[in-house]
């Protein structure tokens, strides 16, 4: 039986990208994947880097809004910022829904050298998260 797994955030830029490429990598057969956000802010450059850096290539991945998933119905739905959980509209489902406020690489400010870790901090949070997740849900 297949499972559908919707991961949402604000821009579908970074935290969102960085869970559907581990949930992709991750996940048993028969699990499809989808991120999207309540806004499109396109993939991060950034993002793709440090998901490189742990072999995970996101980089044909491509920035969605919820509304291009209305008509699935999805298993779980799992949103990885409070902008997203607060504005989320109205989404119809009967969803294991689940939260996580993983904080927002792209807002990073310093160095480069600052910027990165910001990013890896996040990304392997979000790993180890969903590496969790799968292992209690999927």
């Amino acid at each position: 039986m297949s499972k559908n797994v919707l991961v949402l955030c604000t821009g579908n830029s970074c935290r969102s990208q960085m869970a559907q490429g581990y949930l992709k990598a991750f996940a048993p057969s028969g699990v499809e994947i989808y991120s999207a956000g309540i806004e499109i802010h396109g993939v991060n450059p950034r993002a793709i880097e440090i998901m490189k850096e742990d072999g995970i290539d996101i980089s044909s991945n491509k920035s969605n809004h919820i509304d291009e998933y209305a008509d699935i119905k999805f298993d779980f739905i799992i949103t990885v910022c409070d902008n997203a959980k607060e504005r989320c509209p109205y989404f119809p489902s009967n969803a294991f829904k689940f939260h996580y406020n993983f904080s927002d690489p792209a807002k990073a400010k310093g160095t480069e050298k600052e910027i990165n870790a910001s990013f890896k901090s996040t990304r392997d949070l979000v790993k180890l998260y969903f590496k969790e997740f799968i292992s209690a849900y999927l």
